[in-house]
């Protein structure tokens, strides 16, 4: 019996394999795609950690296995990501091969002056109308509203409150996915149907694509509205996306055992998570430099059972991707968390420091930072041997990369400022706050204003600029753009492109909170500055100094596999370029 059923899944196995090829081209010897975000990651941490720095480790190298894949492998120093340059543009740049402007994604929260506000209220404070009273209008003019593609759509989440209560983000069946999407929590469209996470974005993804030549494909993310991926699809389902894996990163870490599969669950994690007191404070994963690897362990496993040529949860057979990927988030919350639980003493120390971040401007890891980039590497490190055990390596390209940078570097030039001196309250006259259908303006280390359309923009401009002399210059502005230098980000009558762009000084955070000392979102050389490592064992290891984009991954990609990087409209649009030095046949 044991036997029979192993042979029904290997034939299995093998024949959704066959069918998962059939439209892509093989004659570069790539079938797969193995797509990794280390959100944070800097080109210099990619440096420091493959050739040693001063000071840690005893001066030696700390990643050997991302050091191994650059020996068959390009680097590449000057990459870019998107900006803004947080999470969710910087996630679909990789997937579209083009900018904010053509993507229509400025960040998981913004504006668009064309939809509706959801049904109901969002777990993040968007109002909806069912609270509002003012009913959505088929046909009508819709009023604009504020975007949540973030943890406020999930089906657990309490309105009023920040982050969910499950893992699996409130999915009736599973460990979540796009089951944890709750459409009455969704923006409308002017007919006042729901805008899916897939449909909000305006341009087609390498999933739609790889999809339509009979590819497989799967993708692992921080939450069920990373499920944009897939890129439009029209419907209601995300038919781009084959196995799509989200554990909801803003849970409740109390929630881990509950909501995890337990075939996933890294070791170490259980029978509990290793950094209590975070848990017992209803903290999400982001507030345990412990616990967010336990939470990525998810994800890890995630890969693992796919290069097994399994389902994300190994429960059933499935063909190994033709592009698959997951994204760690360990290096981020290392660049960033101040640790505020147990008197500010985390487990395991001396080996973990209360604070994240960086020792100085050189890049030197703090040791919390030092030991997630250890975690990350080994993850890395146990997907490159799956692959040469399945005897699939020489077949996949793998690319090392990240959505986004953390800034400052320098965690000394950190500072937090928030209210009353962030561009928020000095605008607060002007900005919609009070109004229906508008969480607040965009603010990270940028910010990005949308305007009251009674307020005109020249005079907030000057009330932000007499905030900002270089005597005093308390909001740390460092430029604002707005009117025709807007054009340089965002096209002229976009309904989703903001009225002023405000980039800060570096180090500069439009936040008061005491609980980190860096930031990503905005334009500066520490939030866009990212790895960039593309590695197959038929490259020779070379480093290419020419300023490359992360969008360039996408059309990168679609080469890689034998299909047409035009396929894809942003590459259109913008004619991205593949990424220099990489030779997928003879003749390229």
């Amino acid at each position: 019996m044991r036997a029979g059923v192993a042979l029904g899944a290997l034939t299995l196995a093998v024949g959704l394999g066959a069918k998962a090829h059939a439209g892509i081209n093989n004659r570069n010897g790539i079938r797969h795609v193995l797509l990794i975000s280390v959100d944070g990651f800097h080109a210099l941490d990619y440096l420091n950690c493959s050739n040693g720095i001063a000071g840690v480790n005893g001066g030696a190298p700390y990643c050997p296995s991302l050091a191994a894949l650059a020996k068959t492998g390009v680097n590449y120093l000057d990459t870019s990501t998107s900006k803004p340059s947080d999470s969710f543009p910087g996630l679909m740049a990789l997937m579209t091969g083009g900018a904010p402007r053509t993507m229509g994604v400025n960040y998981d929260v913004a504006y668009d002056r064309v939809l509706n506000p959801p049904l109901n209220d969002t777990g993040n404070g968007l109002l909806g109308t069912s609270t509002t009273g003012t009913p959505c209008v088929a046909g009508g003019t819709p009023p604009g509203t504020s975007t949540e593609y973030d943890e406020g759509i999930n089906l657990n989440d309490v309105p009023g409150v920040h982050g969910q209560d499950l893992l699996n983000g409130g999915a009736p069946s599973g460990d979540g996915g796009i089951n944890s999407i709750d459409p009455t929590r969704l923006v409308r469209d002017g007919n006042c149907n729901p805008v899916y996470p897939w449909n909000f974005i305006r341009v087609n993804t390498i999933y739609g694509v790889i999809h339509a030549a009979k590819g497989y494909t799967a993708w692992s993310d921080k939450h069920p509205s990373y499920s944009s991926v897939g890129g439009p699809t029209g419907t209601s389902t995300d038919t781009n996306v084959d196995d799509y894996f989200s554990p909801e990163i803003n849970s409740d870490s109390a929630n881990y055992e509950l909501g995890a599969t337990p075939a996933l669950i890294p070791a170490g994690c259980s029978p509990s998570l290793p950094d209590q007191p975070p848990v017992a404070a209803g903290d999400d994963y982001t507030g345990s430099f412990l616990n967010i690897q336990c939470y990525d362990g998810l994800k890890v496993n995630a890969i693992l059972n796919e290069i097994d040529k399994k389902n994300h949860d190994g429960t059933a057979p499935a063909p190994e991707p033709s592009i698959f990927g997951m994204n760690f988030q360990a290096v981020s919350i290392g660049q960033k968390l101040i640790y505020t639980r147990n008197g500010g003493v985390p487990p395991m120390t001396p080996t973990y420091s209360s604070h994240g971040g960086y020792l100085d401007s050189m890049g030197t890891p703090s040791p919390s930072l030092f030991q997630e980039i250890k975690f990350i590497d080994t993850s890395i490190g146990k997907m490159v041997t799956e692959l040469t055990n399945q005897g699939e390596l020489d077949s996949t390209l793998i690319i090392i990369t990240a959505k986004h940078g953390q800034s400052p570097i320098d965690t000394s030039r950190y500072k937090p400022n928030g209210s009353p001196n962030d561009p928020d309250s000095i605008l607060s006259a002007c900005l919609p706050d009070s109004e229906l259908n508008q969480i607040g303006p965009t603010e990270d280390d940028v910010a990005l204003i949308w305007l009251k359309s009674s307020c005109n923009v020249a005079t907030e401009v000057a009330a932000l600029e007499a905030a900002s002399p270089l005597a005093s210059n308390i909001a740390g502005i460092g430029e604002i753009f707005s009117g025709p230098s807007i054009g340089l980000y965002w096209n002229a009558g976009d309904s989703r492109a903001p009225d002023i762009l405000v980039t800060p000084n570096i180090g500069v955070t439009y936040s008061n909170s005491g609980k980190k000392e860096a930031e990503h979102g905005g334009f500066a050389k520490d939030d866009t500055n990212v790895i960039m490592l593309v590695s197959n064992p038929s490259f020779k290891a070379r480093t290419v100094t020419t300023p490359v984009e992360t969008a360039q991954v996408a059309p990168t990609i679609l080469k890689a596999l034998g299909l047409d990087p035009n396929a894809l409209q942003a590459v259109k649009a913008e004619h991205t370029q593949t990424l220099p030095g990489l030779s997928f046949s003879s003749g390229d």
